[in-house]
Order: structure tokens, then sequence, then C-alpha cells
């Protein structure tokens, strides 16, 4: 189930295939690869002192041991969004300036943020890679006061809206149908009433497939 949000609130909510008659002017000039985190924390393996006590030693082998000989979680294919998304969001208030969004996106180093008005619920999406299209910024030997009329401007103006949102029930499948014919690097994934509840994208799929490959996921 898929939902569309802008300025006026909830625009459209039905199947992908619907989605994709009532929005064909969404997709995204251009997109922005995302760097993923691989990293994972592996277990550290009991320390060996030369002095340590033979029975120290003893129940740590026996701890390891029955580590070894417990079952292995069973492993399901991923089938949902909210299975990959990323829960508390870092968001953008309606009444920030271009300067705070832009900031907030660096900050902490994502690509982009959903824009949300005061009750939480989206209206738009702010992108670094719009933000960053020639036409948006004035030319480089351009007036100082050029720079800071852009840079003061509501993140409203510069918004992506009305924007695709998924649900957590979103099938994954549909998910990247939708991010490939709009052109968009991600989603917000709002809530029944379209409070921002989540956001899922295209490195969280792709994560989810190094850390744990749903192989099924893929077939029929």
């Amino acid at each position: 189930m898929f939902a569309i949000y802008g300025t006026s609130g909830l625009m459209y909510r039905g199947p992908m295939e619907d989605l994709r008659k009532v929005a064909p002017a969404l997709r995204a000039s251009r997109s922005r690869a995302l760097q993923p985190d691989l990293d994972r924390t592996l277990p550290q393996p009991p320390s060996h002192e030369s002095g340590a006590d033979p029975e120290r030693r003893v129940t740590q082998a026996l701890t390891a041991y029955g580590q070894v000989q417990k079952p292995l979680p069973v492993r399901k294919p991923l089938q949902t969004v909210a299975e990959v998304m990323t829960a508390h969001p870092i968001t953008v208030p309606a009444d920030a300036t271009v300067r705070q969004g832009w900031w907030t996106l660096y900050d902490h180093g994502i690509g982009q943020a959903a824009v949300v008005d005061e009750r939480g619920d989206v209206m738009g999406l702010l992108s670094r890679a719009e933000l960053m299209q020639p036409d948006r910024l004035p030319r480089p030997d351009g007036l100082a006061l050029a720079w800071l009329a852009l840079m003061s401007q509501p993140v409203t103006e510069v918004m992506i809206t009305p924007v695709p949102c998924a649900t957590p029930e979103t099938d994954l499948r549909r998910l990247a149908r939708v991010l490939l014919d709009t052109g968009l690097q991600g989603l917000p994934v709002v809530g029944p009433e379209g409070q921002n509840v989540g956001f899922v994208t295209r490195s969280d799929i792709l994560k989810a497939l190094v850390h744990d490959p749903p192989l099924d996921l893929w077939v029929g």
C-alpha cells in the first residue's frame, strides 16, 4: 500500500499500480548514491591469559561449547518495509529554512529527509541531490546576496511535493518498483494518519541483501 502526501495532506492511497498512473511526474531529475554502513560488531573470543585460573578456562570452554550447540535462528525471507526501514527517522520541520534543512542532512550524513508539519505529518521530501541542481543554485560568480536569499528560503519552496510514501506493510518488491519509477533514493514511511514513522532507502534494501540475503524474496 502506498500514499501520496503534499502540502494539503493526503492526496492518494492505494496500490502500486494506481500510484504509477496518478503520479507520473514525480520522478526525481537526479539520484544520489548513499554510503551504506556495512560494519558489524563481531563477538569477541574469550581471552586466554597465561595466568588464567584453570577453573575459569573450563567455564569459558563450556560456555563457548554451549553457544555452538544453540540452534541457529530461523531465517525467513524479508517481505515488508517494516523489516528494513529506519524507525524514528530524522525529519525537517516545515518552518525550517533551506540552510537549516541543509545542515540537518549534513549533520546526520543523510541524503534526504521527510518535511513534516507540527503534527509530524509528511508534507514533502527534502533531497540533497535536488538542492544541488544547477538551475536552483546561483551562478558561482553571483553576489553573496543571491546565496543568502537561497539559504533563507523556507524548505517548502524547494522540497519535492507531493511525495510518494510507503506504509510499514508495503511489499519490498513493490517499494523497489516505485523507487525505480520515481528515481528517488528513498521514501518516507507513514502510519494510518499520515504521521512519519520511518524512512526506507535503496541502501536499506542493499544492506539487507548483504547481511541476510533473502534470496527467495525475488522469486516469483
